[in-house]
């Protein structure tokens, strides 16, 4: 498989597409604010003493904020959204599985609803692509399958 083919998008209809730019701007955004204070200090964006080494706090920051200048943009768009689930699928398994945290708190506190549903979302992008309104589109064209 040529790498273009990878990067190149799907043929749907357009409410589709402007329905996926609408998600792609709304998260990319979000995930790019999210991002930003964490790209400002990227080794040690957690509280100290946090078992993250600064290694992997660079990815996750990297991966937020470009990641979501990628959705938003929809340039490498699959390989930003894959940054992105790989990151909201540690913090799921953070909350779940070591925070012992429920999807949902009714009372407001910790949950991993909001990260569970944006792994989704990325993982939506990793599999089926930015659509027509992108840049990828532009550059990388229409795939045939």
């Amino acid at each position: 498989m040529k790498i273009q083919n990878c990067l190149a998008t799907r043929v749907q209809i357009n409410y589709v597409d402007a329905a996926l730019l609408l998600i792609r701007l709304i998260v990319g955004i979000a995930f790019m604010i999210h991002g930003w204070g964490m790209i400002q200090h990227p080794f040690d964006w957690m509280p100290a003493g946090a078992p993250v080494p600064a290694f992997f706090q660079l990815l996750a920051a990297i991966s937020e904020f470009f990641g979501g200048a990628a959705l938003a943009l929809g340039l490498l768009t699959r390989l930003g959204s894959l940054g992105i689930a790989i990151t909201m699928l540690v913090a799921v398994a953070t909350h779940a599985f070591a925070l012992k945290d429920p999807f949902v708190n009714t009372g407001g506190g910790s949950s991993y609803e909001l990260a569970a549903v944006y792994f989704s979302i990325a993982l939506f992008f990793v599999l089926n692509g930015p659509g027509q309104f992108s840049l990828d589109r532009k550059f990388f064209g229409v795939r045939s399958t």
